[in-house]
């Protein structure tokens, strides 16, 4: 957790009285959500979508009450390009790596711990996923 420390000066029976206030600056953290690209598993029907999607609202509802969502992020296309040194253009992110990339949010947190906690209830563990918790580090 960041500090920052302002003044206020007020005037108080003909004295000018300083003041200085120390207030908490939450961190930003990016939950990539990932799940294995080789699943046996069925594709849920239209219900089971619809109730997926509802524990997603829900769970992310939850962290925008506590004032802690930054993005609601973006699901993310399972097609897509990798482009390496030399101009080497290959078809698909996902050629070499046994896990897909399916979207991602940004929250706010004090520290990584209090970050990874928010993650814990995140519904992708219900469809064998995981969330990557990563700090987001300031271009300033």
């Amino acid at each position: 957790m960041l500090d920052q420390l302002s003044s206020i000066q007020y005037l108080v029976s003909g004295v000018i009285i300083k003041q200085t206030i120390k207030s908490s600056i939450m961190k930003e953290f990016l939950f990539i959500f990932r799940r294995d690209v080789d699943t046996n598993e069925p594709q849920p029907s239209p219900e089971q979508m619809q109730g997926i999607m509802k524990a997603w609202q829900d769970w992310m509802g939850g962290i925008a009450a506590q004032d802690k969502l930054v993005s609601s992020g973006n699901r993310l296309a399972s097609e897509g390009k990798i482009i390496k040194p030399g101009n080497i253009v290959t078809n698909g992110p996902y050629v070499e790596i046994k896990e897909t990339i399916g979207g991602y949010i940004m929250v706010k947190a004090n520290s990584l711990d209090e970050a990874a906690e928010l993650a814990k209830e995140c519904p992708i563990f219900a469809i064998n996923g995981n969330v990557e918790v990563r700090p987001v580090v300031p271009m300033d």
